[in-house]
């Protein structure tokens, strides 16, 4: 597995235990009420599971399993899909924010998104037909 892949995948675990520890804090209190305000961190949990976990997961194992080039470097240059990895953990960690920061949310989302438009101009050469060299 490349170097990339493996960042993605353990910062993607990395924010599946942030996920569960912050969705455990919200089912504790839901079933014993403890601290009415832990519900704020509900939005944070949804954030490190779907994008944290989820898109980062899916981002690392697409970078793995894209077609490799038949000569040369077997990945191709991958220095956009490094920027895409810091922004969009740059931008989870952005929207983590929100509770303190209400303009955290839009900024975090734009680091999200430009992550995503880095790793597709990144990996976009790599995509082939079939028996194309």
């Amino acid at each position: 597995m490349p170097r990339l892949s493996v960042w993605f995948v353990r910062a993607s675990f990395i924010h599946l235990l942030l996920g569960l520890f912050f969705g455990a804090l919200i089912l504790a209190q839901k079933g014993i009420s403890f601290y009415p305000p832990i519900w704020n961190l509900f939005p944070l949990h949804v954030e490190f599971l779907l994008t944290g976990w989820l898109i980062q997961l899916a981002m690392g194992v697409a970078f793995w399993i894209i077609p490799r080039f038949s000569n040369g470097s077997p990945h191709g240059p991958v220095g956009l899909v490094w920027f895409s990895f810091a922004f969009l953990n740059a931008g989870i960690l952005t929207t983590a924010l929100q509770l303190w920061f209400p303009h955290a949310l839009i900024i975090g989302r734009i680091a999200e998104v430009c992550a995503a438009i880095l790793f597709v101009i990144g990996s976009w050469r790599r995509v082939k037909p079939q028996g194309v060299l």
